[in-house]
């Protein structure tokens, strides 16, 4: 509440006991009206699953709105049901410990991230390494699939930025 945080909490979370769903919901609707940061605590997520579920939300959705014959599922109708549905997706995943895989984590949301792998265990990913992530993040090309453009010239009345570099201590 302090840092103007909202909490949610992406995956099968009806599977969870009524205890900890109890606590889970408390602590989501106590944050609801936070507008800074939004952070999504994965419980009993797999990124598959999100995929299958909602899938299954689709087919359900024209069921009950007998549209069922004619449904076409397309890239923005399937992310209109994702647990992650109305957020932006990720431009930069930070792997840590060193591993080069993704983990079935968000596999739909970071198909055009920028995956940073650090050697940095979680416990110790402090905020040098974050800047660090975030440095390295400046320095790539963002294409989205595309070809990459020649960089444009600045006209002769244009400033010219320069990039700051981050302090590494």
């Amino acid at each position: 509440m302090q840092n103007n945080i909202r909490l949610r909490a992406i995956g099968r979370l009806d599977e969870l006991s009524s205890e900890i769903r109890k606590e889970l919901d408390s602590a989501i609707a106590a944050t609801a009206g936070n507008t800074g940061l939004i952070l999504n605590l994965a419980i009993n997520y797999g990124g598959r699953t999100e995929i299958v579920d909602a899938v299954n939300r689709v087919i359900d959705e024209a069921r009950r709105t007998g549209r069922l014959e004619d449904l076409k599922v397309d890239e923005d109708s399937l992310g209109n049901h994702l647990y992650t549905a109305g957020q932006p997706e990720p431009d930069l995943l930070i792997r840590t410990s060193g591993e080069m895989r993704i983990s079935n984590f968000l596999l739909w949301q970071i198909a055009y991230a920028e995956l940073y792998v650090t050697e940095t265990y979680w416990p110790d990913f402090n905020r040098i390494a974050l800047l660090e992530a975030l440095k390295a993040y400046q320095k790539r090309d963002r294409r989205f699939g595309g070809i990459r453009q020649a960089p444009a010239q600045p006209a002769a009345d244009e400033p010219v930025l320069e990039a700051v570099s981050l302090p590494t201590r």
